[in-house]
């Protein structure tokens, strides 16, 4: 049936007789079989070795296509539940899904789902069985991932207030390369909201013509309009994502311009900015949910007074209204003492006194004891007020729930280190933001993990910068539906917590984890190679508490990139799997010391499903490698 099928579907593209390279790609796509152009083109040739010629007839055309799609290793596979060796019956397939792929709740209806779905010919279809071109397409499917199905929609409790999730953010969401003299550009904005991204940070400047600009302060970065930014931000807010997204405004402008952004994000955003607390409720003890906050924008700014006061304000005319801020360095909030250059603006040595080029580093800010702030604009701060961190007993004295802290990420650092316990107790109430230092000219970025273990809401990364950093970050929120917020572990939530990363005790519920890495398929050839060869090998990384964190190596197999074939089997204990990652990373072993990254894909181990799993490969950009991936098998208990 299968031959009749095949030659069915291809015989109308050689009625003109043999055909090329080309005509195999269009077949192909037809067909719906992703390829990797290299390793067509390879197996395309080594079938023309057989002739003299570019064409190759049906038959070859079936050996192409048999070197791309039929893989030993799910022959096996199928040939084991297969009593002729030729279809599934749909008792078989259930048999399979129990007892290979752990699904236990697997019915008929669930393997008359998969035949109608991926079973291409018609006539097994009907017989309501599985033939093994529908078994490959299955197990190739998005149903077989090693990400959890039932993870890829919002599944977690969504009513528990804003400082108990994990929030997706970005730092210089305005910048698309480095810190210094890097383009400034719309796309940052757009392509972090399409990432699902639901706090961007706005550095906003004084303009000419009373224009707000957005720009990295002090350097020679290009200049946007905060009014073009925030026109973005009106189309693309809640195109990912349907939860609240926040502004986070790193505010130098002055009073006047302040009133001209307040005036741009009530009439660009009309009903979508929230300006008031929800229910109208003016003592607030504790933080509205995601779900109450649904489609909204948040302003975090710093603000002037109360909620209160603010209410009682709401219908008068501000225009021209100040109030001054005292806690501030300026009323921006995002350069912290310890993360600050102390760089002086340096001269040219010119004779002409009045050419001076200010440095290109961020400038240590002057202690302005004092700052203005626009009653226009600190009126939109409801639900996310930025106050400056003096130290946590500060916070817990005198903060409220809706006041919110940025920390740099080297005085974070030393308070994880040594203040752990504290630490986690502010963030089960207050949120916290972490930012990269200001000595990351290029833009680079820190591991995140080691924030998220204290229970950060917020950790800001540079999205514009690949790397196993942003690799992490974008693993994290595949969690919940992609929707950006991923609520955080139990322990991470009680106030009463005693929970420390590097000191786990009661809060550990250890998993057994065991990855059996059988192969790889059509990995992307090394840069190195003319044909479509790479010496591929794997590494399985876990990234979580300081004792969870490990890193596994597979052995190096030479000369192939189509179709590797490991059979290792890697085992790890992992105490916390709550806050644990897992990054499948695979290398071009270019020399001893040398390796080329090939592709790579992370996710928290929680999302990951037992079985017979394909795992997808992505580019250092995170895009998707349509052709490319490893094929595993995992259990844990």
């Amino acid at each position: 049936t299968s031959h009749t099928w095949f030659w069915n579907v291809v015989q109308d593209d050689f009625q003109s007789g043999n055909i090329d390279l080309e005509g195999c790609m269009r077949l192909l796509e037809k067909m719906q079989i992703p390829f990797d152009e290299e390793h067509l083109k390879h197996v395309f040739r080594k079938t023309l070795d057989k002739h003299t010629g570019q064409l190759i007839s049906m038959d070859d055309f079936r050996a192409v296509y048999r070197a791309l799609v039929h893989r030993p290793e799910f022959e096996i596979l199928f040939r084991a539940y297969s009593s002729d060796g030729k279809t599934l019956l749909d008792s078989q397939l259930i048999k399979f899904l129990v007892k290979e792929q752990f699904e236990t709740e697997a019915d008929e209806t669930t393997a008359l789902e998969i035949i109608m779905k991926y079973e291409p010919i018609d006539e097994v279809r009907k017989r309501r069985h599985l033939s093994f071109e529908g078994f490959i397409r299955f197990m190739n499917s998005e149903e077989c991932s090693v990400f959890k199905n039932e993870h890829r929609t919002v599944y977690q409790d969504m009513n528990q207030p804003l400082c108990d999730y994990f929030i997706s953010s970005s730092h210089n969401t305005y910048l698309i390369a480095d810190q210094l003299m890097g383009p400034s550009h719309l796309w940052g904005y757009t392509s972090a909201l399409l990432k699902g991204c639901r706090c961007l940070e706005i550095d906003c400047w004084d303009g000419t013509n009373n224009e707000p600009i957005v720009y990295h302060g002090h350097t020679l970065t290009s200049k946007i309009p905060f009014r073009s930014v925030i026109h973005v931000v009106d189309k693309y807010a809640f195109m990912s994502s349907a939860y609240p997204l926040v502004l986070s405004l790193e505010n130098h402008c002055s009073p006047k311009q302040q009133e001209v952004m307040a005036d741009c994000l009530k009439t660009i955003l009309g009903d979508k900015l929230l300006i008031a607390p929800i229910g109208g409720e003016i003592e607030i003890t504790q933080l509205p949910s995601p779900e109450a906050l649904k489609f909204k924008v948040l302003v975090k700014n710093k603000k002037a007074g109360t909620i209160e006061e603010a209410m009682l304000r709401m219908d008068d005319d501000n225009r021209g209204k100040t109030e001054e801020i005292s806690d501030s360095d300026d009323l921006s909030d995002d350069y912290d003492s310890d993360d600050t250059l102390p760089l002086q603006q340096s001269r040219t040595p010119t004779k002409r006194k009045a050419e001076r080029r200010p440095s290109l580093l961020p400038q240590k800010k002057k202690k302005v004891k004092k700052g203005r702030i626009a009653l226009a604009l600190s009126d939109l701060v409801v639900y996310t007020k930025a106050q400056k961190f003096v130290d946590f007993d500060h916070s817990m004295e005198n903060q409220k729930c809706y006041e919110n802290n940025s920390i740099g990420e080297s005085r974070a650092r030393k308070l994880a280190k040594y203040s752990a316990k504290q630490f986690v107790a502010h963030t089960t109430r207050f949120i916290t933001r972490i930012y990269p230092k200001a000595t990351r000219m290029s833009s680079s970025n820190y591991n995140p993990q080691e924030f998220w273990n204290v229970g950060c809401q917020m950790v800001a990364l540079n999205f514009q910068t690949p790397g196993p950093q942003m690799e992490l970050q974008n693993g994290k929120f595949l969690d919940n539906g992609g929707c950006g917020y991923v609520l955080k572990p139990e322990f991470l939530r009680d106030p009463y917590t005693t929970f420390t990363p590097q000191n786990v005790g009661g809060y550990s519920k250890p998993m057994s984890l065991s990855v059996r890495l059988i192969s790889g398929h059509q990995l992307p050839p090394s840069r190195l190679s003319k044909t479509n060869k790479a010496d591929p090998r794997v590494l399985i990384e876990i990234y979580g508490v300081p004792e969870d964190q490990t890193r596994r190596k597979s052995t190096v197999v030479k000369s192939n990139a189509l179709s590797p074939k490991w059979n290792e089997t890697f085992s790890f204990n992992i105490q916390v799997p709550e806050l644990a990652m897992i990054r499948f990373c695979v290398e071009d072993e270019v020399s001893l010391v040398n390796n080329e990254f090939l592709g790579q894909y992370s996710l928290p181990v929680m999302s990951l499903s037992r079985g017979y799993r394909n795992i997808p490969l992505l580019s250092k950009e995170g895009i998707k490698l349509e052709s490319a991936s490893l094929f595993a098998h995992v259990w844990y208990y």
